[in-house]
């Protein structure tokens, strides 16, 4: 699932009334697009694609947001849960917030010009298996990249490399600073952002003991309607993660979802998105839902 094809997708959800904007650039120049249904003044937000190796979960969310739309428009439902829950808490998505992480492990040393080759070469130690690649186009894991708990991930890869490398301060790869800043603009009720591979739901990063039972319970509903593993922390468990500095900022849920069975260095296959796509459709309605009955 390339880039072309999700640029060309949220052109065309456009025409389904729903609103399209950007969160900024990508560190190539590449938009990076959000996509909002719903009228609730709350927000939910869902992100896809911190690492490149991951754009099944890019197109799973525009799947969603495509199911999502023509619901809410039809006053249908997803479901059981009525569509019409987004005038409660509407859905603010960003499919891919990597977008040239994808390029160059969809095309390799062709996703940059003959000068940049050698560079990108190096940082995929030497190696023309781009398939495995994770980071940005700077060579900087973005989910190694958040305030929090940054300062006790491994130093190693202590420079930029295809996976893991978490940069030299927190926060200095742009697609990180441009979804900080959107993040703090819209002050989501709740947040979800979506990986592979594992099929687990982690939800725990130093939540404080006001949200705890509220956040555990939310999390076994997910684990339910997925069939996911739902994960407990490890006692030496690091941060740095999109989730874990949304948690210990907002003191709000925020949940990892690692959808699809466990592969190695490399993207899912896209059989993937189909045996999945039952147990996760209806996943951010069912939290919708479940917030509403919380606040009322």
């Amino acid at each position: 699932y390339t880039y072309e094809q999700l640029m060309a997708e949220v052109e065309d959800i456009k025409a389904d009334g729903v609103e399209v904007g950007t969160i900024g650039k990508s560190e190539q120049g590449r938009t990076i697009p959000y996509i909002k249904i719903g009228n609730g003044k709350q927000h939910m937000l869902l992100i896809g694609t911190h690492h490149a190796r991951e754009w099944i979960t890019s197109q799973f969310l525009m799947k969603l947001v495509r199911e999502y739309a023509e619901a809410y428009n039809s006053h249908g439902k997803v479901e059981e849960y009525p569509a019409s829950l987004l005038n409660e808490i509407s859905i603010i998505a960003i499919p891919m917030l990597n977008p040239d992480g994808v390029m160059i492990q969809q095309k390799g040393l062709k996703a940059t010009d003959i000068n940049g080759n050698f560079k990108l070469w190096s940082m995929n130690h030497f190696s023309f298996n781009f398939s495995r690649w994770k980071a940005n186009g700077q060579g900087i894991d973005l989910n190694r990249q958040y305030p929090s708990g940054w300062d006790e991930l491994k130093k190693f890869p202590a420079w930029p490399s295809f996976k893991q490398y978490r940069g030299k301060n927190p926060a200095v790869a742009i697609e990180v600073q441009q979804l900080i800043n959107f993040t703090e603009k819209i002050k989501p009720e709740i947040a979800i952002a979506y990986h592979t591979s594992g099929k687990e739901v982690y939800w725990y990063y130093k939540n404080s003991m006001d949200t705890i039972e509220k956040d555990f319970a939310l999390a076994v509903q997910i684990a339910k309607k997925t069939g996911y593993e739902l994960s407990f922390p490890q006692k030496d468990a690091v941060g740095g993660g999109y989730t874990d500095w949304f948690i210990s900022t907002y003191h709000k849920p925020g949940f990892t979802i690692e959808m699809c069975e466990s592969i190695e260095e490399t993207n899912p296959p896209s059989s993937c998105l189909h045996s999945d796509w039952e147990g996760n459709k209806e996943v951010p309605l069912m939290l919708i839902h479940e917030m509403v009955k919380i606040h009322e």
